[in-house]
């Protein structure tokens, strides 16, 4: 029988946009299960290193890498760069992403391919990247950040809600070719979630949500950690909204 709650102690976890917000949650909750973590940010060097020196304090590895996993050359490098420093990427977690808001009538071919490039496309790079080495340990596990706008449109507009949804066909992809490959992928769907954007946002507030209060980013952390020791639950979308949406 397999453990309940398999131990993630040296498991190396990439997490790409960690250096704030969730993704910045999902890095210091798994490096306390005990994964060593690779950092990536696109431009905030500081707060990444911040986030790197958080890790270092509980005992875990931890690494800062500038990538910008929409471009296939940086992808490769990140990839590389933490396997070299770290060792063979056991947990891929895409959370990377751009939300931009536009009017429906100004967004255009340019305004479409840069969300899905940004929030899709990387994802695909990334999990195309560590595939092949999950297949070959047979352990892996891929964690998709889509968003409840995948499942309701949402507020920011087409291009946001069908970069989300690719992300769920994504992971229902990977989940039935790597079934039998010890890998698993899932999808992390949250809502509301308080960060600068939600904080900063005034149109938004907790009554919108049916708890009556915004999540928190430790919250969504907690799904991420339980995904990454579960390998019974694959092809899944957990969703962290206070009962906004319900499937």
């Amino acid at each position: 029988m397999p453990d309940e709650q398999p131990s993630l102690h040296g498991r190396v976890a990439l997490v790409t946009g960690s250096s704030r917000g969730i993704g910045q949650a999902v890095a210091l909750a798994l490096a306390k299960h005990g994964c060593s973590i690779a950092v990536n940010y696109r431009t905030s060097a500081q707060k990444a290193d911040e986030v790197v020196r958080q890790i270092k304090e509980m005992g875990r590895e931890a690494v800062a890498i500038q990538a910008d996993v929409a471009n296939p050359h940086d992808v490769a490098r990140l990839v590389s760069t933490t396997e070299s420093q770290l060792g063979p990427i056991d947990i891929l977690v895409n959370n990377a992403g751009i939300n931009p808001i536009h009017p429906l009538e100004t967004i255009g071919e340019h305004e479409w391919h840069s969300v899905l490039n940004a929030n899709l496309t990387s994802a695909f790079l990334v999990s195309q990247a560590v595939v092949p080495g999950m297949r070959r340990r047979r352990w892996g596990r891929l964690i998709m950040f889509s968003s409840i706008a995948a499942q309701t449109g949402g507020v920011i507009g087409p291009h946001y809600a069908a970069s989300k949804a690719g992300l769920l066909g994504l992971v229902h992809s990977y989940a039935k070719l790597l079934a039998t490959d010890g890998v698993t992928a899932n999808a992390i769907a949250p809502a509301l979630i308080e960060t600068d954007m939600i904080r900063s946002n005034p149109n938004v507030t907790p009554s919108l949500i049916p708890v009556q209060r915004f999540g928190t980013v430790e919250e969504v952390a907690d799904v991420a950690v339980l995904l990454a020791t579960n390998g019974y639950i694959t092809g899944q979308t957990i969703n962290v909204n206070g009962g906004w949406y319900m499937s």
